[in-house]
């Protein structure tokens, strides 16, 4: 059994930084985790990856500068620290576990229930 748990959304002024949490429980072989998102009207889209040892880290265009994707071993989480949010970054956000290093969602096995973000303008 695979759970993931998405945390640290919230409402925030165009500028400032968040930072979003996915812990991990359960066995699996989908260790690479991705950060997609879908904001209102649109299509889920990629955001930030990671692969299963954190060698890689990798970025949709239109975030790259701005959000950095980490784990940390001990608590099984992956983060996303957003900084310098835009109006356009609002959007539920959804960490989700694949068995390889991709940016295409229908490739991930695993997906959380997602954290609402809301950027002020």
């Amino acid at each position: 059994q695979v759970q993931l748990v998405e945390s640290g959304g919230g409402m925030v002024q165009a500028g400032g930084s968040l930072r979003l949490s996915c812990a991990a429980s359960g066995r699996t072989d989908s260790s690479n985790v991705g950060w997609f998102r879908r904001a209102p009207g649109k299509e889920r889209e990629f955001v930030a990856g990671i692969s299963a040892g954190s060698r890689l880290t990798y970025y949709a265009n239109f975030v790259e500068g701005r959000f950095s994707i980490f784990r940390d071993n001990a608590r099984n989480t992956v983060y996303l620290r957003m900084n310098s949010l835009k109006a356009e970054d609002t959007a539920v956000y959804y960490c989700a576990a694949a068995r390889g290093v991709t940016r295409k969602d229908s490739d991930y096995d695993y997906w959380g229930q997602g954290t609402q973000v809301t950027v002020s303008s």
